[in-house]
């Protein structure tokens, strides 16, 4: 499909471009009395990009979602448009809406010089995770995680006189060039062994693969691979997320634990769905290889998680383990692993946006970040935002009648039906273990009696508490009505199984 054809089905990334400019002219104009333009301007651009993703022709035919979304390829196969992208662009959607949200009620970003800057790049991320949900092309795929990762960087040092800010994002540069040069090395040779940047291309030129190359064929899909793990936060390209996740402003460290990862596990399904489906690389230990990632990945996340302390960090091990869980559904990859995942990133962005949701309340009212900081939370006037907590780590631990629940059902049911019994076991053990330091934050806030130093902290139920409780709810009924999500997954998943 031509250029000026393809926009007709680029409308929410136009949205988010034509928002970030308006951002930019605003912050302009008004200078220092921008006050908070900027950031309402940005609520604005990401609802209406998310509005008009479910604009776009076919996502709600047939009155229902995703019902009938045709598949288009964009500007001469860059990008392509399906039920599987248009699955992540809503997710995304309401990533980038939750974390604008999020930076109008923190201290962190409001009222700052820089907050029109903040909002920009803030946009400016979300339109990168759009352009990695539909890249159907190395180059794409390439530019978009890389347009991603830059804003990333500044959006985790915007604080500017804070050292650990400033650390992180310094951290978070050189972890991020090291995983970004790999991964375009491995993609030259990928070029080179194929001659096509195209995933369909690619595909085919895999079929008439020399024997004889398979080792180079290997060593670039290993080295592709090291750039999708960076960005999902899996062993052993992992060591970036602690310290970013701790370092960076709450609202943008929700953003790349859900967002982020969300976008990265988009590519990396649409990549391999041709890597290791294709009958050229057969022989190639693939599998095992993302088996001893999901394994590493689950098992470090949460026994690094067991000794935290400080509540960002102790979520960034967490983010990582829950990585590794949904790596198991990748290795089983046919039609249940690929639902699995699909549910399990649905049902992760409920449980952990929502969970730094209420670290952010929290640290607003307290400036404090430590687990002791939500010690008698419970009888300090916090009791809705302990009683929301709770619900998000106890799903996050998986356990019933919460979401996470179905999210690691799904991931081990498909695991059990592909005959990976000692992956579900760890699976299973990991989560154990998780457990213990998620009821440990809950023991905390309702065991603990307060010190007479600790604040009484005022939310304001509406305000402060309104979104919370929203994603609490959904924690709670979506059991109840999973049909309606496992709909929708099946018919992203579609795109790949048929």
């Amino acid at each position: 499909m031509g250029s000026i054809e393809s926009l007709r089905w680029f409308g929410p990334e136009l949205v988010l471009s034509a928002a970030l400019l308006l951002v930019i002219a605003v912050d302009l104009v008004r200078g220092r009395d921008a006050g908070e333009w900027p950031g309402t301007v940005a609520f604005v651009g990401a609802a209406a990009a998310l509005v008009t993703t479910l604009w776009l022709p076919g996502v709600l035919g047939g009155g229902a979602l995703l019902g009938a979304v045709p598949q288009h390829w964009l500007f001469g196969r860059m990008l392509i448009l399906d039920a599987f992208s248009v699955f992540f662009k809503l997710l995304l959607g309401l990533s980038l809406l939750a974390a604008v949200w999020m930076s109008l009620r923190s201290p962190e970003v409001r009222g700052r010089p820089n907050e029109g800057e903040y909002h920009t790049l803030l946009l400016g991320s979300g339109l990168g995770m759009f352009l990695m949900a539909s890249a159907a092309n190395l180059l794409m795929a390439y530019l978009s995680l890389e347009f991603v990762s830059l804003t990333s960087y500044v959006l985790t040092g915007h604080l500017r006189h804070n050292r650990r800010s400033g650390e992180a994002a310094i951290k978070y540069l050189i972890y991020g060039g090291v995983a970004s040069g790999a991964m375009i090395y491995g993609m030259s040779w990928l070029f080179g062994l194929t001659g096509s940047m195209d995933y369909a291309g690619i595909a085919a030129g895999l079929g008439h693969l020399d024997p004889a190359s398979h080792g180079a064929l290997f060593v670039a899909l290993l080295l592709v691979l090291s750039g999708f793990g960076y960005k999902i936060s899996a062993v052993p390209f992992h060591m970036w997320a602690p310290d970013v996740y701790t370092g960076a402003p709450i609202p943008v460290t929700a953003f790349l634990a859900v967002g982020s990862k969300a976008a990265g596990f988009a590519m990396l399904l649409r990549f391999f769905h041709f890597g290791l489906e294709s009958p050229g690389v057969a022989g190639l230990p693939l599998r095992e290889l993302v088996s001893v990632l999901a394994v590493a990945t689950m098992t470090l996340g949460n026994f690094a998680a067991l000794s935290q302390t400080n509540m960002k960090r102790l979520l960034a091990y967490s983010s990582i383990a829950h990585a590794g869980y949904a790596l198991l559904g990748v290795v089983v990859f046919a039609t249940d692993g690929l639902q699995a995942v699909l549910f399990y990133l649905a049902v992760y962005y409920t449980m952990n946006l929502g969970a730094f949701w209420v670290v952010m309340l929290v640290a607003n009212l307290t400036g404090r970040e430590d687990l002791d900081a939500y010690r008698g939370l419970a009888w300090r006037g916090g009791g809705l935002a302990a009683l929301a907590l709770a619900i998000f780590l106890f799903s996050l631990a998986g356990l019933p009648p919460f979401a996470g629940f179905l999210g690691k059902f799904f991931v081990f049911s498909a695991g059990v039906k592909a005959q990976l019994i000692r992956l579900v076991v760890i699976g299973l053990v990991n989560s154990v273990v998780s457990l213990y330091y998620y009821a440990r934050v809950v023991k905390v806030m309702f065991l603990d009696e307060p010190r007479p130093e600790d604040p009484v902290l005022v939310f304001r139920p509406v305000r402060d508490l309104g979104a919370v409780g929203l994603l609490s709810a959904v924690n709670v009924l979506l059991i109840l009505r999973f049909g309606w999500l496992l709909e929708r997954v099946d018919v992203a998943s579609r795109v790949f199984t048929g």
